[in-house]
């Protein structure tokens, strides 16, 4: 039987993001096997049908005993299933999993560029981001591979920087979005109108700048509209401490939910998704799901955020770290609810072209095969 692992930071990431792609490729006959960090997630994962491995590994820590512990981890695990397709999810495990590759006779690896954060970022150019680089060089150093890049911003940079050949990079644009359980959903009619943001509680991600635009806002619009901060602490360095956050909001015209299961429905009962990351993002799936309800999209002209608007189509791209261009993109959607609808629909009929799951899924399991079969020539067929 054909074997795919997936290995991935955490368990929880792969419902949310990848359990489309293992699905369809377990009804092709793959033998799926999860390799992650156990959140308490693993019967559910079972419960689907699907091996699951526990990974050790330490998503946000430097600790070079914890990352050595990682990289021999899978180093001898490779050992042990030489046949298997290893897709690498996540800087992290793209580096150690791909040293583990070089080092051994895998089949094939697919490598996931789905987001290079703050070490490819603009103030990160250092010695560590130039090691993380050289790693990576010599990991894709690798006949049978292909590297999955979300935009063409980060492709063009794995190509520039030589760390990979053209002819083993693809193109799939996010990690895709249910079209019907995303269903489109007209705009609410009862006030006040709602401004979400979706995202774990980093600085790059522009949960600051938000708030400060929602204050340049306040005295014209306090009482008619909220801003709802989506998303959970995080131990990354960059992360936003609750005390600070509990400081920047008042519980009525700013209101911080914490960590959501139901961000449909909160998508549902908005009517502007903002979103002013300059985090290096990939596609991020808030934005995807936001486009499949149909909702005005405000972002930056980020990485990976760019991406997901037309500007003044199905949205409006102002510049990153910019809380007074970001209050008047605002302020124009706020005050023209004609425009907020046009803007959806839009939106919608941007996520039916490019970002259903099922076709995400197909092509993931297009390259698998191709891998599995050992294919010498390039992938313009597929990618």
């Amino acid at each position: 039987m054909k074997e795919l692992m997936l290995v991935i930071n955490e368990d929880r990431f792969f419902l949310s993001h990848r359990t489309r792609i293992a699905v369809n490729a377990a009804r092709h006959g793959w033998r799926v096997t999860l390799v992650t960090k156990d959140t308490g997630l693993r019967g559910e994962i079972e419960n689907m049908g699907f091996d699951y491995i526990e990974l050790p590994i330490n998503p946000t820590g430097m600790n070079i005993k914890d990352e050595f512990k990682t990289f021999r981890f899978l180093f001898n695990l490779y050992r042990k299933h030489p046949d298997a397709i290893i897709h690498l999810v996540g800087l992290k495990n793209m580096l150690w999993g791909g040293m583990a590759s070089r080092l051994t006779d895998t089949r094939g690896v697919v490598y996931a560029v789905c987001g290079l954060g703050t070490l490819f970022g603009e103030n990160h150019r250092g010695k560590i981001s130039l090691f993380i680089q050289k790693m990576l060089m010599f990991a894709m150093k690798k006949d049978n591979i292909m590297a999955i890049f979300q935009n063409h911003d980060d492709e063009d940079l794995f190509i520039t920087n030589r760390l990979i050949a053209p002819q083993k990079t693809c193109y799939i644009k996010g990690s895709g979005v249910d079209m019907g359980e995303y269903a489109f959903t007209p705009m609410p009619s009862s006030s006040p109108l709602i401004i979400i943001f979706t995202a774990r509680m980093l600085r790059e991600k522009g949960v600051i700048d938000l708030v400060e635009a929602a204050e340049l806002l306040r005295g014209d619009y306090e009482g008619k509209i909220e801003f709802w901060l989506c998303g959970g602490l995080s131990n990354n360095p960059s992360g936003v401490k609750e005390d600070e956050i509990e400081s920047m909001i008042d519980g009525s015209y700013i209101k911080w939910l914490g960590h959501r299961d139901d961000i449909k429905e909160l998508l549902q009962q908005s009517s502007i998704m903002c979103f002013p990351s300059y985090y290096r993002e990939g596609v991020p799936k808030s934005l995807i799901e936001a486009s499949a309800i149909g909702r005005p999209i405000i972002t930056t002209d980020s990485v990976g955020c760019r991406d997901t608007v037309s500007d003044g189509k199905n949205g409006i791209i102002v510049p990153p770290h910019s809380p007074r261009q970001l209050a008047q993109a605002l302020k124009l959607l706020i005050d023209n609810p004609h425009l907020r609808e046009s803007m959806g629909v839009v939106s919608r009929s941007i996520a039916e072209r490019d970002y259903d799951v099922n076709d995400v899924a197909s092509r993931h399991l297009e390259i698998y095969e191709k891998l599995w079969a050992k294919a010498k020539t390039p992938f313009p067929n597929i990618c």
